[in-house]
């Protein structure tokens, strides 16, 4: 199932943002400052990540996108990536039983050919095992960038109609990461930085942005609670006039 781009049609708008993205950010920092290894906070991020997927759900949250490791992450020092590659597979084979029985779909999309044969089989046998899954999608972004979707989306499209010369937004749709879902109403980068750093540069055209200093070690309930909060106050308008939206309220 594919959904349809916002910046084609004017999606349905809920007090609990129906899709959830976030940039974990602050992990290294978080560890720094109390002097112990960078992969302590990476560590020490995991039990956030369960945290906030189980407040997700308590919340009726249906998709959970986490950017967990970039494209361009390879640039950090090797030691760390080959740490984060280990907590990747050691949270692979201790989660996916409990989020199965929790009813979660587990889906991870990016550029998954530079992992290690052991934790691509890991991977598709998660998604295989939570496949039929309703309660709450849980999407990790790895090895993923954003102009490398829409580059191998735009590559997919064309091999699939040789000889047209003119596409649109809904034949690309299909063939981009994350086609399954709807586009995020509701980015949250934790750390303090304020940037989108390459992460679901086509899906979030309309989304609503949330950045806080809090490290994502830090990032509990409460914290993912005053995100949504943030975004209830906003006025999402899809190109309309706030006029037009409440003479749409006042209809409804």
């Amino acid at each position: 199932m594919t959904h349809s781009s916002s910046t084609q049609a004017v999606p349905n708008i809920s007090p609990v943002p129906r899709h959830i993205a976030i940039i974990m950010d602050g992990n290294g920092r978080w560890a720094t400052k109390r002097f112990l290894p960078r992969v302590a906070g990476h560590g020490k991020g995991v039990e956030a990540v369960r945290t906030v997927i189980e407040t997700c759900v308590e919340r009726g949250v249906e998709y959970l996108t986490l950017f967990a490791f970039s494209s361009e992450n390879w640039r950090r020092p090797a030691e760390e990536v080959s740490l984060l590659m280990r907590l990747f597979v050691t949270a692979l084979e201790r989660e996916v039983a409990k989020m199965h029985a929790n009813g979660i779909r587990l889906k991870v999309v990016g550029d998954l050919s530079r992992f290690d044969a052991r934790l691509q089989e890991l991977i598709a046998a998660a998604e295989r095992r939570t496949a039929n899954n309703q309660r709450l999608t849980v999407t990790i972004c790895a090895n993923y960038g954003g102009r490398w979707d829409i580059m191998q989306a735009v590559g997919k499209m064309i091999a699939a109609s040789p000889g047209a010369t003119e596409f649109g937004e809904e034949q690309l749709s299909p063939y981009l990461a994350m086609a399954y879902a709807p586009e995020p109403d509701l980015f949250i980068r934790t750390g303090g930085e304020e940037r989108i750093s390459n992460f679901l540069l086509w899906q979030l055209a309309y989304t609503e942005l949330y950045f806080t200093d809090t490290f994502w070690p830090d990032f509990d309930a409460n914290a993912l609670d005053t995100a949504i909060e943030s975004y209830r106050q906003r006025e999402r308008r899809f190109g309309r006039t706030s006029e037009q939206l409440v003479e749409k309220k006042k209809a409804s």
